[in-house]
Protein backbone atom coordinates (compact mmCIF):
# COMPACT_ATOMS: atom_id res chain seq x y z
CA UNK A 1 0.00 0.00 0.00
CA UNK A 2 1.28 3.28 -1.33
CA UNK A 3 1.83 6.64 1.11
CA UNK A 4 -0.88 9.53 0.26
CA UNK A 5 0.70 11.74 -1.73
CA UNK A 6 0.27 15.09 -3.85
CA UNK A 7 2.16 15.94 -7.18
CA UNK A 8 2.24 18.62 -9.15
CA UNK A 9 1.89 19.07 -13.17
CA UNK A 10 2.65 20.82 -16.61
CA UNK A 11 -0.35 23.01 -15.23
CA UNK A 12 -0.08 25.21 -12.70
CA UNK A 13 -2.42 24.48 -9.90
CA UNK A 14 -3.61 20.84 -11.31
CA UNK A 15 -2.82 18.21 -8.84
CA UNK A 16 -2.42 14.49 -8.85
CA UNK A 17 -3.54 12.68 -5.62
CA UNK A 18 -2.13 9.01 -5.22
CA UNK A 19 -4.49 7.58 -2.52
CA UNK A 20 -3.96 4.11 -0.45
CA UNK A 21 -6.00 1.68 -0.32
CA UNK A 22 -6.82 -0.53 2.28
CA UNK A 23 -7.35 -4.04 0.67
CA UNK A 24 -8.77 -7.66 1.60
CA UNK A 25 -10.68 -10.42 0.90
CA UNK A 26 -13.48 -8.58 1.07
CA UNK A 27 -12.35 -5.68 -1.36
CA UNK A 28 -10.87 -2.03 -0.57
CA UNK A 29 -11.64 1.14 1.42
CA UNK A 30 -9.60 4.64 1.01
CA UNK A 31 -9.84 7.69 2.54
CA UNK A 32 -11.23 9.56 -0.64
CA UNK A 33 -11.35 13.06 1.05
CA UNK A 34 -9.30 13.55 3.64
CA UNK A 35 -8.81 17.60 4.24
CA UNK A 36 -6.40 17.76 7.22
CA UNK A 37 -3.91 15.07 4.98
CA UNK A 38 -4.16 16.38 1.87
CA UNK A 39 -4.33 20.23 2.96
CA UNK A 40 -0.51 19.39 4.96
CA UNK A 41 0.63 18.10 1.44
CA UNK A 42 -0.26 20.75 -0.43
CA UNK A 43 -4.02 20.73 -1.59
CA UNK A 44 -6.17 23.73 -1.27
CA UNK A 45 -8.56 24.08 1.25
CA UNK A 46 -10.99 24.50 -1.83
CA UNK A 47 -14.31 24.63 0.65
CA UNK A 48 -16.19 22.29 -1.22
CA UNK A 49 -20.13 22.48 -1.05
CA UNK A 50 -21.50 19.68 -3.34
CA UNK A 51 -20.49 16.13 -4.35
CA UNK A 52 -21.71 14.69 -7.90
CA UNK A 53 -20.91 10.93 -9.08
CA UNK A 54 -21.09 10.48 -12.79
CA UNK A 55 -21.53 7.09 -14.09
CA UNK A 56 -20.83 5.52 -17.67
CA UNK A 57 -22.09 1.93 -17.89
CA UNK A 58 -20.13 1.43 -21.31
CA UNK A 59 -16.23 1.27 -21.81
CA UNK A 60 -15.45 4.33 -24.65
CA UNK A 61 -17.52 6.97 -22.86
CA UNK A 62 -16.06 10.29 -23.10
CA UNK A 63 -17.26 13.76 -21.81
CA UNK A 64 -15.66 17.05 -22.16
CA UNK A 65 -13.91 19.15 -22.39
CA UNK A 66 -15.12 21.98 -19.88
CA UNK A 67 -13.52 24.38 -17.97
CA UNK A 68 -15.71 24.87 -15.08
CA UNK A 69 -16.31 28.12 -12.94
CA UNK A 70 -15.02 26.30 -9.87
CA UNK A 71 -12.44 24.35 -8.35
CA UNK A 72 -13.51 20.54 -8.30
CA UNK A 73 -11.57 17.04 -6.95
CA UNK A 74 -12.34 14.05 -8.99
CA UNK A 75 -12.09 10.29 -7.28
CA UNK A 76 -12.82 6.96 -9.53
CA UNK A 77 -14.56 4.66 -7.27
CA UNK A 78 -15.10 1.71 -9.94
CA UNK A 79 -13.08 1.00 -12.92
CA UNK A 80 -10.75 2.83 -14.97
CA UNK A 81 -10.69 6.18 -16.62
CA UNK A 82 -8.55 8.06 -18.90
CA UNK A 83 -8.41 12.25 -17.90
CA UNK A 84 -7.31 14.83 -19.87
CA UNK A 85 -6.74 18.32 -18.71
CA UNK A 86 -6.18 21.39 -21.01
CA UNK A 87 -5.68 24.94 -19.64
CA UNK A 88 -7.96 27.60 -20.65
CA UNK A 89 -7.38 29.92 -18.01
CA UNK A 90 -5.91 33.69 -19.27
CA UNK A 91 -2.29 33.44 -19.06
CA UNK A 92 0.96 31.73 -20.36
CA UNK A 93 -0.06 28.25 -19.56
CA UNK A 94 -2.81 28.64 -21.63
CA UNK A 95 -3.11 25.20 -24.08
CA UNK A 96 -0.98 23.39 -21.81
CA UNK A 97 -2.38 19.89 -21.48
CA UNK A 98 -2.02 16.95 -18.82
CA UNK A 99 -3.31 13.41 -19.13
CA UNK A 100 -3.28 10.86 -16.26
CA UNK A 101 -5.25 7.33 -16.02
CA UNK A 102 -7.98 6.99 -13.27
CA UNK A 103 -7.90 4.43 -10.81
CA UNK A 104 -9.62 3.75 -7.53
CA UNK A 105 -6.15 4.54 -6.21
CA UNK A 106 -5.54 7.71 -8.32
CA UNK A 107 -7.41 11.35 -7.92
CA UNK A 108 -7.08 14.80 -9.58
CA UNK A 109 -7.87 18.26 -8.13
CA UNK A 110 -8.87 20.28 -11.30
CA UNK A 111 -8.97 24.39 -10.73
CA UNK A 112 -10.74 26.88 -11.78
CA UNK A 113 -10.84 27.36 -15.51
CA UNK A 114 -8.86 24.38 -16.14
CA UNK A 115 -11.15 22.00 -18.85
CA UNK A 116 -11.21 18.56 -17.80
CA UNK A 117 -12.56 15.51 -19.82
CA UNK A 118 -12.47 11.77 -18.83
CA UNK A 119 -13.33 8.51 -21.51
CA UNK A 120 -14.09 5.27 -19.38
CA UNK A 121 -11.40 2.41 -19.96
CA UNK A 122 -13.83 -0.69 -18.57
CA UNK A 123 -17.75 -0.67 -18.31
CA UNK A 124 -19.09 0.34 -14.97
CA UNK A 125 -16.89 3.30 -14.44
CA UNK A 126 -18.20 5.41 -11.66
CA UNK A 127 -16.25 8.80 -10.30
CA UNK A 128 -17.34 11.08 -8.05
CA UNK A 129 -16.17 14.48 -7.76
CA UNK A 130 -16.65 17.74 -5.09
CA UNK A 131 -17.00 21.15 -6.61
CA UNK A 132 -17.03 24.49 -4.18
CA UNK A 133 -19.69 26.05 -5.73
CA UNK A 134 -23.57 25.43 -6.73
CA UNK A 135 -24.49 24.38 -10.21
CA UNK A 136 -27.04 26.51 -11.59
CA UNK A 137 -28.99 26.49 -14.40
CA UNK A 138 -27.94 28.69 -17.30
CA UNK A 139 -24.05 28.88 -16.21
CA UNK A 140 -21.81 29.21 -19.61
CA UNK A 141 -18.12 28.47 -19.68
CA UNK A 142 -15.03 27.59 -22.01
CA UNK A 143 -15.11 24.04 -23.47
CA UNK A 144 -12.93 22.88 -26.17
CA UNK A 145 -13.23 20.22 -28.67
CA UNK A 146 -12.07 16.86 -28.27
CA UNK A 147 -10.11 16.44 -31.28
CA UNK A 148 -8.45 19.57 -31.35
CA UNK A 149 -4.88 19.35 -33.14
CA UNK A 150 -3.07 21.75 -30.35
CA UNK A 151 -4.14 20.21 -27.60
CA UNK A 152 -3.45 16.78 -29.24
CA UNK A 153 -5.27 14.56 -27.00
CA UNK A 154 -4.16 10.77 -27.62
CA UNK A 155 -6.99 8.98 -26.40
CA UNK A 156 -6.96 4.99 -25.62
CA UNK A 157 -10.33 4.92 -27.45
CA UNK A 158 -10.16 6.95 -31.31
CA UNK A 159 -13.08 9.35 -30.58
CA UNK A 160 -14.94 7.83 -33.58
CA UNK A 161 -15.84 4.56 -31.64
CA UNK A 162 -16.09 6.50 -28.74
CA UNK A 163 -19.73 7.65 -27.20
CA UNK A 164 -20.13 11.24 -27.22
CA UNK A 165 -22.80 13.68 -26.80
CA UNK A 166 -23.81 16.19 -29.65
CA UNK A 167 -22.75 19.25 -27.28
CA UNK A 168 -19.27 17.95 -27.09
CA UNK A 169 -18.83 17.04 -30.80
CA UNK A 170 -19.30 20.58 -31.81
CA UNK A 171 -16.78 22.43 -29.55
CA UNK A 172 -14.36 24.97 -30.56
CA UNK A 173 -10.92 24.39 -31.48
CA UNK A 174 -8.49 26.09 -28.90
CA UNK A 175 -7.62 28.83 -31.37
CA UNK A 176 -11.63 30.38 -31.14
CA UNK A 177 -11.96 29.64 -27.07
CA UNK A 178 -11.95 32.91 -24.86
CA UNK A 179 -9.72 32.29 -22.16
CA UNK A 180 -11.42 32.22 -18.76
CA UNK A 181 -10.54 35.24 -16.85
CA UNK A 182 -8.89 34.82 -13.36
CA UNK A 183 -10.62 35.83 -9.86
CA UNK A 184 -9.96 39.50 -8.70
CA UNK A 185 -9.89 41.15 -5.48
CA UNK A 186 -13.02 43.46 -4.89
CA UNK A 187 -11.48 46.54 -2.39
CA UNK A 188 -14.76 48.21 -0.34
CA UNK A 189 -14.28 51.31 0.18
CA UNK A 190 -12.02 51.82 -2.54
CA UNK A 191 -12.68 56.18 -2.76
CA UNK A 192 -11.32 55.91 0.88
CA UNK A 193 -7.06 56.83 1.38
CA UNK A 194 -6.84 53.17 2.23
CA UNK A 195 -9.15 51.51 -0.95
CA UNK A 196 -7.01 53.98 -2.87
CA UNK A 197 -3.62 52.54 -2.22
CA UNK A 198 -5.29 48.88 -2.10
CA UNK A 199 -6.88 49.46 -5.77
CA UNK A 200 -3.16 50.65 -6.84
CA UNK A 201 -1.18 47.66 -5.06
CA UNK A 202 -3.77 45.21 -6.45
CA UNK A 203 -3.90 46.41 -10.38
CA UNK A 204 -6.48 43.99 -11.40
CA UNK A 205 -9.02 44.40 -8.29
CA UNK A 206 -12.34 46.09 -8.86
CA UNK A 207 -12.98 49.04 -6.40
CA UNK A 208 -16.86 49.47 -5.47
CA UNK A 209 -18.16 52.12 -2.31
CA UNK A 210 -21.51 52.81 -0.95
CA UNK A 211 -24.15 53.76 -3.26
CA UNK A 212 -23.85 57.65 -2.00
CA UNK A 213 -20.10 57.89 -2.31
CA UNK A 214 -20.13 58.93 -5.86
CA UNK A 215 -18.65 55.45 -6.72
CA UNK A 216 -18.71 54.33 -10.25
CA UNK A 217 -19.43 50.71 -8.98
CA UNK A 218 -21.42 50.75 -5.86
CA UNK A 219 -22.18 48.08 -2.84
CA UNK A 220 -24.31 48.86 0.73
CA UNK A 221 -22.13 46.18 2.47
CA UNK A 222 -24.45 47.19 5.25
CA UNK A 223 -27.76 46.02 3.13
CA UNK A 224 -27.83 41.96 3.24
CA UNK A 225 -29.89 41.59 0.04
CA UNK A 226 -28.00 43.44 -2.09
CA UNK A 227 -24.33 41.86 -0.74
CA UNK A 228 -26.16 38.21 -1.11
CA UNK A 229 -26.93 39.48 -5.04
CA UNK A 230 -23.66 40.46 -5.55
CA UNK A 231 -22.20 38.45 -8.47
CA UNK A 232 -18.88 36.63 -5.84
CA UNK A 233 -17.89 34.14 -8.25
CA UNK A 234 -16.21 36.69 -10.07
CA UNK A 235 -13.92 37.34 -6.80
CA UNK A 236 -10.98 35.40 -4.86
CA UNK A 237 -10.14 38.08 -1.92
CA UNK A 238 -12.67 40.47 -0.47
CA UNK A 239 -10.27 43.73 0.84
CA UNK A 240 -13.08 45.22 3.18
CA UNK A 241 -11.20 48.34 3.78
CA UNK A 242 -14.94 50.22 4.27
CA UNK A 243 -15.68 51.52 7.58
CA UNK A 244 -17.06 54.57 9.37
CA UNK A 245 -14.36 56.13 10.67
CA UNK A 246 -15.93 59.74 12.64
CA UNK A 247 -15.07 58.74 15.99
CA UNK A 248 -16.58 61.69 17.80
CA UNK A 249 -20.21 61.48 15.50
CA UNK A 250 -20.42 57.56 16.74
CA UNK A 251 -20.92 58.63 20.28
CA UNK A 252 -24.15 60.57 19.22
CA UNK A 253 -27.54 58.45 18.31
CA UNK A 254 -27.47 58.03 14.27
CA UNK A 255 -23.51 58.16 14.29
CA UNK A 256 -23.66 55.20 16.55
CA UNK A 257 -26.34 53.35 15.19
CA UNK A 258 -24.56 53.90 11.36
CA UNK A 259 -20.95 52.78 12.87
CA UNK A 260 -22.53 49.29 13.73
CA UNK A 261 -23.66 48.68 10.56
CA UNK A 262 -20.34 49.20 8.69
CA UNK A 263 -18.08 48.52 11.44
CA UNK A 264 -19.70 45.39 12.85
CA UNK A 265 -22.90 44.54 11.10
CA UNK A 266 -20.95 44.67 7.85
CA UNK A 267 -17.69 42.50 8.34
CA UNK A 268 -19.98 39.61 10.10
CA UNK A 269 -21.89 39.37 6.51
CA UNK A 270 -18.41 39.38 4.66
CA UNK A 271 -17.38 36.36 6.89
CA UNK A 272 -20.48 34.56 5.70
CA UNK A 273 -20.67 35.53 2.05
CA UNK A 274 -16.67 34.01 2.20
CA UNK A 275 -17.38 31.28 3.42
CA UNK A 276 -20.35 30.44 1.08
CA UNK A 277 -18.30 31.17 -2.04
CA UNK A 278 -14.67 30.19 -0.58
CA UNK A 279 -13.16 33.63 -0.92
CA UNK A 280 -10.87 35.39 1.45
CA UNK A 281 -11.92 38.08 3.56
CA UNK A 282 -9.17 40.42 4.63
CA UNK A 283 -10.56 43.20 7.13
CA UNK A 284 -8.86 46.33 8.34
CA UNK A 285 -9.06 46.98 12.02
CA UNK A 286 -7.36 49.81 14.23
CA UNK A 287 -5.56 50.34 17.55
CA UNK A 288 -8.96 52.06 18.88
CA UNK A 289 -10.02 48.12 19.92
CA UNK A 290 -7.41 48.68 22.68
CA UNK A 291 -8.02 51.35 25.75
CA UNK A 292 -4.17 52.41 25.52
CA UNK A 293 -3.06 51.21 28.58
CA UNK A 294 -0.07 48.57 27.06
CA UNK A 295 3.43 50.08 26.45
CA UNK A 296 2.99 47.74 23.15
CA UNK A 297 -0.30 46.32 21.90
CA UNK A 298 0.22 42.71 21.02
CA UNK A 299 -2.24 40.33 18.76
CA UNK A 300 -3.36 38.68 21.28
CA UNK A 301 -4.21 41.18 23.99
CA UNK A 302 -7.65 41.11 25.13
CA UNK A 303 -9.84 43.83 23.50
CA UNK A 304 -10.77 47.32 26.02
CA UNK A 305 -12.35 49.37 23.54
CA UNK A 306 -13.32 52.91 25.32
CA UNK A 307 -16.00 54.18 23.05
CA UNK A 308 -18.58 53.78 20.81
CA UNK A 309 -16.38 53.53 17.34
CA UNK A 310 -13.42 50.93 19.24
CA UNK A 311 -16.37 49.14 20.44
CA UNK A 312 -18.00 48.52 17.00
CA UNK A 313 -14.30 48.39 15.84
CA UNK A 314 -13.43 45.55 18.12
CA UNK A 315 -17.11 43.72 17.26
CA UNK A 316 -15.91 44.01 14.01
CA UNK A 317 -12.55 42.24 14.45
CA UNK A 318 -14.28 39.49 16.48
CA UNK A 319 -16.65 39.07 13.17
CA UNK A 320 -14.25 39.22 10.53
CA UNK A 321 -12.78 36.04 12.19
CA UNK A 322 -14.87 33.91 12.19
CA UNK A 323 -13.86 33.43 8.42
CA UNK A 324 -12.33 30.33 7.44
CA UNK A 325 -9.89 32.32 5.65
CA UNK A 326 -9.28 35.47 7.19
CA UNK A 327 -6.68 38.19 7.55
CA UNK A 328 -7.51 40.97 9.80
CA UNK A 329 -5.15 43.71 9.73
CA UNK A 330 -4.87 46.10 12.79
CA UNK A 331 -3.49 49.42 12.16
CA UNK A 332 -3.24 52.97 13.65
CA UNK A 333 -3.05 56.60 12.37
CA UNK A 334 -3.69 55.92 8.91
CA UNK A 335 -2.00 58.69 6.40
CA UNK A 336 -3.34 58.51 2.95
CA UNK A 337 -4.45 60.47 -0.32
CA UNK A 338 -7.14 62.37 1.13
CA UNK A 339 -7.50 64.62 3.81
CA UNK A 340 -5.92 63.68 6.83
CA UNK A 341 -3.22 64.81 10.12
CA UNK A 342 0.04 65.56 8.23
CA UNK A 343 -1.85 67.09 5.23
CA UNK A 344 -3.51 69.65 8.22
CA UNK A 345 -0.47 70.11 9.60
CA UNK A 346 1.30 71.25 6.31
CA UNK A 347 -1.69 73.41 5.34
CA UNK A 348 -1.40 75.38 8.37
CA UNK A 349 2.17 75.50 8.32
CA UNK A 350 1.66 77.15 5.54
CA UNK A 351 -0.44 79.18 6.44
CA UNK A 352 1.01 80.31 9.23
CA UNK A 353 -0.69 79.62 11.68
CA UNK A 354 0.29 77.50 14.84
CA UNK A 355 -1.65 74.90 16.20
CA UNK A 356 -2.44 73.58 19.40
CA UNK A 357 -1.39 69.63 19.14
CA UNK A 358 -1.80 67.06 21.92
CA UNK A 359 1.32 65.62 23.26
CA UNK A 360 0.46 62.85 25.32
CA UNK A 361 -1.38 60.38 22.59
CA UNK A 362 1.53 58.36 21.64
CA UNK A 363 1.71 55.71 18.60
CA UNK A 364 3.03 55.33 15.31
CA UNK A 365 2.04 56.83 11.68
CA UNK A 366 0.73 54.16 9.51
CA UNK A 367 1.32 55.51 5.55
CA UNK A 368 -1.76 53.68 3.39
CA UNK A 369 0.44 52.79 0.45
CA UNK A 370 2.92 50.97 3.38
CA UNK A 371 -0.45 49.38 4.94
CA UNK A 372 -1.36 48.37 1.19
CA UNK A 373 1.73 46.48 0.08
CA UNK A 374 1.76 44.93 3.30
CA UNK A 375 -1.46 43.47 2.45
CA UNK A 376 -0.47 42.21 -0.48
CA UNK A 377 2.60 40.70 1.04
CA UNK A 378 0.13 38.41 2.51
CA UNK A 379 -2.18 37.55 0.46
CA UNK A 380 0.58 36.77 -2.40
CA UNK A 381 2.23 34.52 0.13
CA UNK A 382 -1.00 32.93 1.68
CA UNK A 383 0.13 34.00 5.24
CA UNK A 384 -1.92 31.96 7.87
CA UNK A 385 -4.90 33.14 8.61
CA UNK A 386 -5.42 35.45 11.93
CA UNK A 387 -4.90 38.70 12.95
CA UNK A 388 -1.48 40.78 11.84
CA UNK A 389 -0.81 44.35 13.22
CA UNK A 390 0.52 46.82 10.27
CA UNK A 391 1.96 50.72 11.02
CA UNK A 392 5.10 52.07 10.01
CA UNK A 393 8.24 51.46 12.16
CA UNK A 394 10.40 52.99 14.51
CA UNK A 395 10.10 54.98 17.43
CA UNK A 396 6.58 56.23 18.97
CA UNK A 397 5.73 59.69 18.70
CA UNK A 398 3.08 62.03 19.62
CA UNK A 399 0.49 63.96 17.83
CA UNK A 400 2.76 67.12 18.57
CA UNK A 401 5.66 65.46 17.77
CA UNK A 402 4.63 64.33 14.31
CA UNK A 403 3.41 67.76 14.30
CA UNK A 404 6.79 69.14 14.85
CA UNK A 405 8.16 66.94 12.17
CA UNK A 406 5.48 68.04 9.19
CA UNK A 407 6.46 72.11 10.21
CA UNK A 408 10.30 71.60 10.17
CA UNK A 409 10.06 69.82 6.53
CA UNK A 410 7.66 72.85 5.83
CA UNK A 411 10.25 75.07 6.89
CA UNK A 412 8.53 76.16 10.21
CA UNK A 413 10.17 76.43 13.98
CA UNK A 414 9.34 73.58 15.59
CA UNK A 415 8.40 75.42 18.08
CA UNK A 416 5.23 76.98 16.41
CA UNK A 417 3.82 73.88 17.34
CA UNK A 418 1.85 74.60 20.25
CA UNK A 419 1.84 71.39 22.79
CA UNK A 420 -0.94 70.79 25.07
CA UNK A 421 -2.28 67.88 26.82
CA UNK A 422 -5.60 65.63 25.72
CA UNK A 423 -7.08 67.33 29.07
CA UNK A 424 -6.69 70.97 27.74
CA UNK A 425 -7.56 70.00 24.10
CA UNK A 426 -11.26 68.54 24.99
CA UNK A 427 -12.30 71.51 27.14
CA UNK A 428 -15.67 72.63 25.79
CA UNK A 429 -15.67 69.83 23.23
CA UNK A 430 -17.77 66.65 22.96
CA UNK A 431 -15.09 64.28 22.20
CA UNK A 432 -14.87 60.12 22.38
CA UNK A 433 -12.28 58.75 24.66
CA UNK A 434 -9.16 57.96 23.02
CA UNK A 435 -6.28 55.10 23.97
CA UNK A 436 -3.33 57.53 25.62
CA UNK A 437 -0.95 54.80 23.48
CA UNK A 438 -1.17 53.33 20.60
CA UNK A 439 2.11 51.59 19.54
CA UNK A 440 1.54 48.20 17.97
CA UNK A 441 3.49 45.05 18.11
CA UNK A 442 5.11 43.98 14.25
CA UNK A 443 7.18 40.85 15.51
CA UNK A 444 4.21 38.77 14.24
CA UNK A 445 3.70 41.08 10.58
CA UNK A 446 8.15 40.97 10.59
CA UNK A 447 7.86 36.91 10.81
CA UNK A 448 5.31 36.97 7.73
CA UNK A 449 8.33 38.62 5.34
CA UNK A 450 7.37 42.26 6.26
CA UNK A 451 9.55 45.12 7.60
CA UNK A 452 7.99 48.13 7.40
CA UNK A 453 9.60 51.50 6.53
CA UNK A 454 10.23 54.14 9.62
CA UNK A 455 7.80 55.96 9.82
CA UNK A 456 9.99 59.03 9.61
CA UNK A 457 11.07 58.05 6.18
CA UNK A 458 7.58 57.21 4.70
CA UNK A 459 6.84 60.84 6.29
CA UNK A 460 9.58 62.39 4.15
CA UNK A 461 8.31 60.59 1.16
CA UNK A 462 4.69 61.45 1.60
CA UNK A 463 5.60 65.30 1.96
CA UNK A 464 7.87 65.26 -1.22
Amino acid sequence: MSDLSVETTAIPGLLVVRLPLHEDARGWFKEAWQREKMIALGLPDFGPVQHNVSYNAARGATRGIHAEPWDKFVSVSTGRAFGAWVDLRAGDSFGATVTVELDPSVAVFVPRGVGNSYQTLTDGVAYGYLVNDHWRAGQSYPALALDDPTAAIAWPIPLDEAEISAKDRAQPALTEVTPMTPRRPLVLGARGQLGRALLAAFPDALGVDLPDSGAEACLDVTDPAAVAAWPWREHDVILNAAAYTAVDAAETPDGRRTAWRVNAQAPATLATVADQHGLSLVHFSSEYVFDGTAAVHTEDEPLSPLGVYAQTKAAGDLAAATARRHLVLRTSWLIGDGGNFVRTMARLAADGVSPSVVDDQTGRLTFATDLAAATHHLVATDAPSGTYQVSNAGPAMSWADVAEEVFARCGRERSDVRRVSTQEYAAGKQLAPRPANSVLDLTKLAAAGVIMPDARDALDAYLG
